[in-house]
């Protein structure tokens, strides 16, 4: 069953996949900074690095070493809490991991998850993902980058990441 999403102006958004493509322009604003070593979250049209995982190679089973990972993850129901959980794993054994996902604030994995990050910055405006190769409408939420840097996780008690508001197209 596909995915819908729905805008702003109630126009119903689907997609046969939880897979949403992250546009060339950002992922590359974000290369810039974090040079990736590893696209943990690719399909063979889709990856942004020279190495990356598919779905056959099942990236939350594989060992992220002392990567600096793009994470793209599934945005379906359940998958986005195993990726972001195995981004916190990664970076406790040395990985660099760097998550664009839905600013979902208002949800437990939000919490659960992401306020163990080193930084959170909140995407001004909505991202226009892709479907191969070409840009869809404006997402229908908004979106976060999320950092998870090597030995930064900090215990429940001390939660306290960066936030920062992202401006993709500066």
């Amino acid at each position: 069953m596909p995915d819908k999403f729905f805008g702003a102006n109630g126009t119903a958004f689907s997609h046969k996949s939880v897979e949403w493509e992250t546009p060339d322009w950002l992922f590359e604003k974000l290369d810039n900074e974090f040079h990736f070593t590893l696209d943990v979250c690719a399909t063979d049209d889709n990856y942004k690095c020279e190495r990356y995982y598919t779905t056959e190679d099942d990236g939350l089973a594989q060992d992220w070493g002392k990567e600096t990972c793009f994470c793209n993850p599934p945005f379906g129901r359940g998958t986005l809490r195993d990726w972001l959980r195995k981004a916190i794993d990664s970076a406790r054994k040395g990985a660099t991991v760097v998550c664009l996902i839905p600013a979902r604030t208002d949800t437990r994995f939000f919490h659960e998850f992401v306020m163990s990050a080193a930084e959170v910055r909140f995407v001004k405006g909505r991202i226009k993902f892709e479907l191969d190769g070409k840009a869809l409408a404006p997402a229908p939420f908004p979106s976060a980058i999320v950092v998870f840097r090597p030995f930064s996780l900090m215990r429940d008690d001390q939660r306290c990441p960066e936030f920062s508001s992202f401006d993709p197209r500066a």
